[in-house]
This record gives C-alpha cells, sequence and structure tokens, in this order.
C-alpha cells in the first residue's frame, strides 16, 4: 500500500510510520521537519506547512492518507480537497473530545453519540473549543471525500514516547514510593488506549478500506485497578491515600493535568466509550502490565521526558491537609472512599 501520513512524528505519528513500515507498506511523510528529523530512512520525506503550503504532495497518488494532525476545520477542508484526486481513502485522526457529556452519569458514548458544537460557529480556539472542531474537520473531510472518509476517535493515548506526560506521571510517582495521594472514589473508570495498538490499528483500517466512524479504547477499568496494576509493575511500596473528589475539586486541582487518568463525576462520561465496535473491527489491545513495564522502561531511558500530574510539595501539603481534616472532623460530610484491598 502508498501510505501518506500528514503530521509529526513525536507520539502517534512516529508509531504509525513504524506500524506502516513493519508492515512493508511505501510510506511518504509530510510535515515541518521538526520531529526526529533523521528518522525512518525507510520513508519518503517532503517539508511542508499544511497551513501555508500543499504544493509538495502535487501530482502525486496515494491509495490512502493518515492526518494524524489535523486541528482546524479550514485547515482540514484544505488538504481533505487537495488530496480528494489523489487518494483513495482519508483517514482522519480525531478525538473522543467529540462528544457532548452524557445528561447520564452511567450513559456510554457509542459512535452515534451526539457530538459537541463550536461557539463562535468560526472559532479558531483550539484551547476553548478542541473537541468541537475536531467534530468540525471530520465533516470537513466527509464534505471532500464523500463514501470515502474514515474518523477515528481515541481517548487518551498512553505508552513510550508520551509527550503529555499524563499515564506517565503514575508510573514515575509510584516507583518514586512514599505516600501518594489518589483521586476517588477508587472504582471511578478510567479509559485509554496504548499508542502502539493504536497505530497497528489504523494501519490496519487503511488496508482494509474501512470508512465511517469508530471509537477508539480499550473496555474501562477502575483507577484503583490501574494504580495497582502500576505497583505491582514497578516494584514500588508506595501507600495510596485515596481523597474525596470534593476535597480534590475544593482545592482546585486540574483534572488530567494535575490528576492524570481522572475526571470528576461530572465529566467522566468521557471516560465510557463503547469499545464494541473496534474490537469487531480488529482493535487488539495488550495486556495493562505491559504498557506500564514498557512505559516505565521508556522513562528510564529518556529522565528528562516530560511528565504531567501533581509537584510533589504541593501533593505533601495536600495530604498533610487531607489528614489534619479527617482527625478534626469525625463527622466530615466528606468521607474519603475506602481504600481498595491491598492499598
Amino acid at each position: 500500500m502508498r501510505l501518506l501520513v500528514l503530521g509529526g512524528t513525536v507520539f502517534l505519528g512516529r508509531h504509525i510510520a513504524e506500524a506502516a513500515l513493519a508492515r512493508g507498506h511505501e510510506l511518504t511523510l509530510f510535515n515541518r521537519g521538526l520531529s526526529s528529523p533523521g528518522g525512518f530512512p525507510g520513508a519518503e520525506r517532503l517539508t511542508g506547512d499544511r497551513d501555508k503550503d500543499l504544493s509538495a504532495l502535487a501530482g502525486r497518488r496515494w491509495d490512502s492518507v493518515i492526518d494524524t494532525c489535523g486541528y482546524l476545520p479550514r485547515v482540514v477542508r484544505a488538504s481533505a480537497g487537495f488530496l480528494a484526486g489523489q487518494v483513495e481513502r482519508y483517514v482522519f485522526v480525531s478525538s473522543a473530545a467529540v462528544y457532548e457529556l452524557p445528561s447520564d452519569e452511567t450513559g456510554v458514548l457509542t459512535e452515534e453519540s451526539p457530538v459537541l458544537r463550536p461557539d463562535p460557529p468560526d472559532t479558531e480556539d483550539v484551547a476553548r473549543n478542541y473537541g468541537a472542531l475536531k467534530a468540525r474537520c471530520e465533516q470537513a473531510v466527509l464534505d471532500e471525500l464523500p463514501g470515502r472518509a474514515l474518523s477515528i476517535r481515541p481517548g487518551l493515548i498512553v505508552g513510550p514516547y508520551d509527550p503529555t506526560g499524563r499515564f506517565t506521571y503514575w508510573v514515575r510517582r509510584i516507583a518514586a514510593r512514599g505516600e501518594i495521594l489518589a483521586p476517588g472514589p477508587p472504582d471511578r473508570a478510567v479509559q485509554f488506549v496504548d499508542v502502539r495498538d493504536l497505530a497497528a490499528w489504523i494501519v490496519e483500517m487503511a488496508e482494509k478500506g474501512h470508512t465511517g466512524v469508530f471509537n477508539a479504547a480499550a473496555p474501562p477499568l477502575s483507577l484503583a485497578a490501574v494504580l495497582l496494576a502500576c505497583r505491582a509493575e514497578v516494584g514500588g511500596a508506595g501507600e495510596f491515600v485515596w481523597v474525596s473528589e470534593e476535597f480534590v475539586l475544593r482545592n482546585g486541582l486540574v483534572p488530567f493535568l494535575e490528576l492524570p487518568l481522572w475526571l470528576p463525576r461530572s465529566q467522566s462520561g468521557l471516560l465510557r466509550m463503547d469499545a464494541t465496535r473496534p474490537a469487531r473491527a480488529g482493535l487488539r489491545t495488550r495486556p495493562l502490565a505491559t504498557t506500564i513495564r514498557d512505559t516505565l522502561e521508556w522513562l528510564r531511558e529518556n529522565p528528562s521526558a516530560p511528565v504531567a500530574g501533581l509537584d510533589r510539595e504541593k501533593e505533601m501539603a495536600l495530604l498533610r491537609d487531607w489528614k489534619a481534616r479527617r482527625q478534626d472532623d469525625v463527622t466530615s460530610p466528606e468521607p474519603g472512599p475506602p481504600p481498595p484491598e491491598g492499598a
């Protein structure tokens, strides 16, 4: 298969490139050349800025294009329109953030669930309208290549080379041992997908000619199960101190950034994606233990890798505050959830 990838080779793009080359495809990378400039010697590299000049792509043909870096509808529409006569299929990497939050706190997000709309409609403020703009990008691709568009909606993506530092926070923090602030309740659902599984599946979906919309996530787990698995794999001896959601919110902690993998109850629907359709389409996910071990190994080889999460001093201060409140108010209206067995 002749495959074109739009975007960098930092995280998902890197793994898509590796998967494509491993499967023997003829790969072309189009990006600004800022990441991994000497990497992927088996691929053709075209340099350009998709927001300004697509001329490097002119006069060529590919079986499929995988767009890993589309955030603005006008830019995606320009790319899709330019390539409509040069590719058989356009694969757009979207996001689970396109969905409206379920009104029911137990609701599950399916591919037919309502999506967000940007406000105002012509905004290009990605920080405030990330999900809504991704939804508009999906529509732009469908408009330009009707019947030939595939939208993939991943949830949280984890694994080696993660530039967000979110999942890596827990791996590194638990390996450091000591008391660990854990946001309750322990049974709060979390959901993610290993970047290598996602990348291989996206390439396979392009090979098979799939179109339409697909979620991309493994079945949800409890946060307690994930943290306990991390502790078992990294050899840590840390003690989890489970604090209540009310305590987290009262202290203004930022979900996903200061407390990776965790969302408050009002937003937790984003971590309940229906994984039925991607599983039926061949998405295979490796064991959680493997993802943890490989992430830890990558962190040890790259000690300066970015890590999100709580600053250690802030974490210790919060733990002291939590313990003081628990000791001073035996009738506290916000009792912390009991720790899971073994924590």
